[in-house]
């Protein structure tokens, strides 16, 4: 893939991840949590499946890729999302933020442990390097409670639906994949909210707003591209750049919610873009084998 193509595309997707933290914190004033979050993946998983529907995109044929995209959207939807919001019951978003974007750390000592992916010592230290930069980025300071268990939980629950994307998405269109594991996250989400809380959404001009852009935005195109990008790329290098989502996540809540941005945020910047780089860089040899290999094949 194009360099330039595959920068805009970790910019968009890793964009609309952090700023769907922001928007959906404004969103709780009109709804609780789980449902929320629910209608955002109900919506958003109805509206791909009549499009990949439109379009005759080749659905899956065989029940065990379906029972795989359902386990998908348990991990990846459900999961996730089901955790940080609990978790925002007893810590902040930012402490939430700080573990669930343990993910790419995680993907990198699962897929090594399990799928027996290797990794660079230069790798190890950048995606550390990356995990310390969202850290400082977000405050540096986690207590541990039970919140704190949710949102490590989420970071296991999103590293396990990206290592599984791309075991197993390979064999499935992305935009079918994209549709049927959020509509099923969605149902899985929408039963916990009668189970977990007395859900609510007050329907005015402004939730229904936010509730399209997470629908449409944050989830449909953020979701169809970030699975693109794990298809096309290393799983471990490419979940690097979750890293930005944080950091995204803090510029927009100054722009939106006037949040302050302190020197913290600078500092833990730097460490994001220092870790990134260590993570997907090649060396010149490599490349040059890597390119004429894209090039010729």
């Amino acid at each position: 893939m194009n360099i330039w193509l595959f920068g805009l595309l970790v910019v968009l997707t890793t964009s609309l991840m952090g700023s769907s933290f922001t928007i959906g914190k404004i969103g709780l004033e009109y709804a609780t949590p789980i449902m929320l979050v629910a209608l955002r993946f109900l919506l958003a998983g109805v509206l791909m499946a009549i499009i990949v529907k439109c379009l005759r995109i080749p659905h899956p044929k065989k029940g065990s890729d379906w029972i795989k995209i359902a386990l998908i959207g348990f991990f990846q939807t459900a999961g996730v999302m089901g955790c940080i919001f609990f978790s925002l019951r007893t810590i902040t978003s930012g402490q939430s933020a700080i573990l669930t974007f343990m993910n790419p750390l995680l993907v990198v000592i699962f897929g090594t442990l399990f799928m027996k992916m290797t990794y660079s010592w230069r790798q190890w230290i950048g995606v550390i390097a990356g995990f310390v930069g969202v850290f400082i980025t977000l405050g540096a300071q986690v207590n541990f409670q039970i919140g704190t268990l949710l949102g490590f939980l989420s970071a296991i629950s999103w590293a396990i639906g990206t290592l599984l994307i791309k075991k197993w998405g390979v064999h499935i269109n992305t935009w079918v994949l994209t549709a049927y594991q959020m509509l099923f996250g969605g149902l899985i989400l929408f039963i916990g909210s009668f189970l977990l809380e007395n859900p609510s959404f007050q329907i005015t001009t402004l939730s229904i707003t936010i509730l399209l852009w997470l629908a449409l935005m944050a989830s449909i195109v953020q979701f169809a591209v970030w699975f693109y990008l794990l298809k096309t790329g290393d799983a471990g290098k490419t979940s690097a750049f979750l890293f930005l989502a944080p950091f995204f996540g803090v510029l927009t809540g100054w722009l939106l919610l006037d949040e302050m941005i302190d020197w913290n945020v600078i500092l833990g910047g730097v460490c994001i873009f220092i870790g990134i780089f260590m993570v997907n860089w090649t060396s010149k040899s490599r490349y040059s084998k890597k390119l004429k290999k894209t090039l010729f094949h």
